[in-house]
């Protein structure tokens, strides 16, 4: 199979991207591109790859889902006690890529991280299935466990200490992160490696669109 990765290549001729197509604003681009994404079917179209790194610059990479995006940034919700929450409280900052490869087309997002106040974390928790909740409170995220099955007596304990509850609380371990884009781009591939690279930067005035070479 190693021989064969030098000749693995597409190329990309279904679409073109200029600043007269987007949208208004990096939101209203991004939300667009996820229901494009949504409405070809493609799975879990809201999946974005997150990189965090620590202050010994040691970075990871990992996919979650976003959940909201307007105006203020992009939110996702994970487990504060985390690799990803300990490398984001240690620097503040990440990118996140949305990779809808059937599409031919990706998007990225730059910028500062902040936790979303108990109040908006507590509103997403509410839409979540109770498996999912469940699930947050049972998973130590990150650390080292004996074996799968160590994983299960977990969720069997967490699930019977609140079988009795119609609500599930949400952890105070648990939360949201707003992420507060400097910079996002939208990447649309062409033909011969001459894709198109369309960037809204934040500047002291405002934000400004701009086009960088493939």
């Amino acid at each position: 199979m190693t021989t064969e990765l030098p000749a693995m290549r597409e190329d990309y001729r279904s679409a073109t991207l200029d600043a007269a197509d987007l949208a208004p604003t990096w939101h209203e681009q991004l939300l667009a591109w996820i229901g494009a994404a949504r409405e070809a079917g493609l799975p879990d179209a809201n999946a974005m790859v997150l990189a965090t790194g620590d202050e010994e610059h040691r970075l990871t990479t990992r996919t979650v889902l976003a959940k909201d995006v307007d105006g203020r940034g992009v939110t996702f919700f994970t487990n504060y006690t985390s690799e990803k929450s300990h490398q984001i409280d240690q620097t503040r900052q990440v990118s996140a890529t949305f990779p809808w490869i059937a599409l031919q087309r990706q998007a990225t997002v730059i910028g500062t991280v902040e936790r979303l106040s108990r109040e908006d974390t507590a509103a997403y928790w509410r839409t979540r299935p109770r498996g999912s909740q469940l699930g947050a409170w049972a998973s130590p995220q990150s650390t080292v466990v004996r074996d799968r099955a160590a994983l299960d007596d977990l969720l069997a304990s967490v699930t019977e200490r609140f079988s009795g509850d119609d609500e599930i609380p949400p952890p105070p371990h648990w939360g949201g992160w707003l992420i507060r884009p400097t910079h996002v781009e939208f990447w649309q591939g062409r033909t011969h490696r001459m894709h198109d690279r369309m960037r809204f930067r934040r500047t002291d005035r405002g934000w400004v669109v701009e086009r960088l070479a493939p």
